[in-house]
């Protein structure tokens, strides 16, 4: 069953995986994924599997490594606060 999460929800779906995680069980156990981003829509197990990391040690590293490998305008308009001023 697939579903659908928003790239500011995506920490609850990384923490459903056991870590360390090689970059391969990673991208399959998420592939069912659709990450909703400001710009549209990406496959949360192939943007993994684009990473360049091996393994995964934590929830931690691997969203760091999915911000890495996302592009800029994923996450909104660069310079674009959430109003949290």
């Amino acid at each position: 069953m697939s579903r659908d999460v928003k790239l500011s929800r995506v920490d609850s779906v990384l923490e459903e995986l056991e870590y360390p995680i090689s970059r391969e069980a990673a991208a399959d156990e998420l592939g069912d994924v659709t990450l909703l981003l400001a710009d549209g829509e990406a496959n949360l197990g192939g943007t993994i599997a684009r990473s360049e990391g091996d393994s995964f040690e934590s929830r931690d590293d691997l969203e760091d490594e999915l911000y890495n490998v996302l592009p800029r305008r994923a996450v909104g308009e660069p310079y674009q606060s959430e109003g949290e001023g």
